[in-house]
């Protein structure tokens, strides 16, 4: 499994203004958004293409369309605030949800709701901003294939080395991408520096 951190400019800008703690709840969706489609181009980078004929202005010509359809799987909360970079992005989406929560006692996630499209023959990406422990990336993960996902690809803002090496131990074929490999979880489970809460940072819930 690769592990793909992402090198642009603005990536590393925008994560600043994430990991930011006087970054209000407004301006942290706006650099969520902006962020998360960063990423998501880079998830996608491989989408089948086939050819296709064209008028243009001035002569015909064979240029190329996406041939492969997506579907997008946010882990809830928090994977919500990938979603619409995802929709606003690409043509043909199918939109499915996880629900996991993390009991912060023990750090594992339990199950409260799911719901899937069709995902055979799309590629389905996994969004959850915060690869930490990577219990809920795995079990997701776990979902989507019983449901014949057969092209995943792990999209998070920031992961842990826990997080990744859980993930690779479990799905070694599922490539990751994301924006910082952080240093380290602490004793509660949060990623170091990291950016604290996402989900509660997101909607204003601190």
């Amino acid at each position: 499994m690769s592990l793909n951190v992402c090198e642009h400019p603005l990536a590393r800008h925008l994560l600043t203004q994430l990991r930011n703690v006087e970054t209000t709840p407004d301006r942290f969706r706006h650099a969520a958004r902006q962020l998360s489609e960063i990423l998501l181009l880079d998830a996608t980078a491989d989408l089948r293409l086939r050819e296709v004929e064209v008028q243009t202005p001035v002569e015909p010509c064979t240029d190329a369309a996406l041939d492969q359809g997506l579907a997008v799987v946010p882990v809830l909360r928090a994977g919500l605030s990938m979603l619409e970079s995802a929709l606003q992005l690409f043509p043909d989406v199918a939109v499915g949800y996880i629900g996991l929560e993390r009991n912060e006692n023990t750090a594992i996630a339990h199950s409260y709701y799911c719901k899937l499209p069709k995902l055979p023959g799309r590629m389905t990406l996994c969004l959850d901003p915060m690869l930490a422990t990577g219990g809920s990336a795995v079990q997701a993960i776990h979902v989507l294939k019983a449901n014949g996902a057969d092209q995943i690809k792990m999209v998070s803002v920031i992961a842990a080395p826990e997080g990744v090496a859980a993930l690779q131990e479990a799905h070694p074929e599922v490539p990751i991408f994301t924006a910082s490999l952080d240093r380290e979880l602490n004793d509660k489970k949060y990623i170091m520096p990291g950016l604290g809460d996402f989900g509660d940072r997101l909607f204003g819930t601190l």
